[in-house]
């Protein structure tokens, strides 16, 4: 038995919850995940998970072992990493998730840099605006905005971002521009909606101590992906709150209009999120180092001097 490869997938299957989701992550024959972790258990003498038609559970001895298991293979990474740093860079899996619009307005455009400098790091890079669950999905990092709340969390503060309200001309054509935001309220609202919880999110507004918030009447339209909402604000479907760094260039060019530049909510902290329980090896502390660089570039606090909150993250 390869047992610092049984504990690997030891861990992997008991953070998942599930033999099938540790093989799609390990890339491994599900028979094979399985074997290693009776060969495990064989060894050790104890059972270490407790298995069901559905699920897999740890028992008392697997929750102990697998705390152990996490200490011995960072501990066994830094070693690696220390010993061979001098020869080789990181390398190996990394999976990455990260709503769309930072992942082809941010992060994909940059990544060459990134493989330049750490050739031999697979990155496998989950693109969307649902929710991920980094442990029973196999996910090493996300990068997530809002504000965190979940303390079996660690995070990493990358930027802020700021947010407008604009519109494009052809949806203004004919219109009074709006002075107040309870002028929103009787336009065409372009929002946005939670893809797990069908949430809308309300556009909202603050100048000082006035606080306002708007959420989309029947005659608007919403959406549940942040590329999406972007372009249906360049198509003219009505008014929105959007990213100020994805819609100043549109600024420029005359596609989107600002209004009501003096109301400005409360910047959007962005964060790149992993489980507290699971040490950060060699890859993940390369791609946050790298990362952390990359999200300067949007960072609302060294651009603007009013900050903004969106209502997806």
């Amino acid at each position: 038995m390869d047992q610092i490869l049984a504990i690997r997938t030891f861990v992997r299957v008991a953070e998942a919850g599930s033999f099938v989701k540790a093989a799609d992550a390990l890339n491994l024959p599900r028979s094979s995940v399985s074997k290693l972790v009776q060969d495990l258990e064989a060894h050790l003498g104890t059972k270490l998970v407790e298995r069901t038609t559905r699920s897999v559970t740890m028992t008392t001895e697997g929750a102990v072992y697998h705390d152990r298991a996490l200490k011995l293979l960072a501990d066994l990474d830094d070693m690696d990493g220390t010993v061979a740093g001098s020869r080789s860079a990181p390398r190996g899996k990394l999976r990455v998730d990260i709503g769309s619009v930072l992942a082809n307005q941010i992060l994909i455009p940059a990544l060459s840099e990134f493989q330049h400098q750490y050739p031999e790091i697979d990155l496998m890079l989950g693109v969307s605006d649902r929710p991920a669950d980094l442990v029973s999905e196999g996910i090493d990092c996300v990068i997530r905005g809002g504000a965190l709340s979940d303390s079996s969390m660690k995070a990493r503060k990358l930027c802020e971002l700021d947010y407008v309200i604009c519109a494009a001309p052809s949806y203004l054509d004919g219109l009074p521009l709006p002075k107040r935001p309870d002028d929103i309220e009787r336009r065409r609202i372009v929002s946005y909606f939670s893809a797990s919880s069908g949430k809308r999110f309300p556009v909202r507004f603050q100048r000082g101590q006035e606080r306002r918030e708007y959420l989309s009447t029947s005659n608007g339209i919403s959406v549940n992906e942040s590329t999406a909402h972007l372009n249906a604000l360049l198509a003219g479907l009505g008014i929105g709150q959007s990213f100020g760094f994805l819609a100043r260039p549109h600024f420029q060019t005359g596609a989107l209009v600002e209004l009501l530049p003096d109301w400005k909510p409360d910047n959007h902290p962005l964060h790149l999120v992993y489980p507290a329980d699971r040490f950060p090896n060699p890859r993940l502390r390369a791609f946050t180092e790298w990362a952390t660089k990359v999200f300067e570039a949007v960072d609302a606090r060294r651009n603007v001097t009013t900050e903004i909150i969106h209502p997806h993250g």
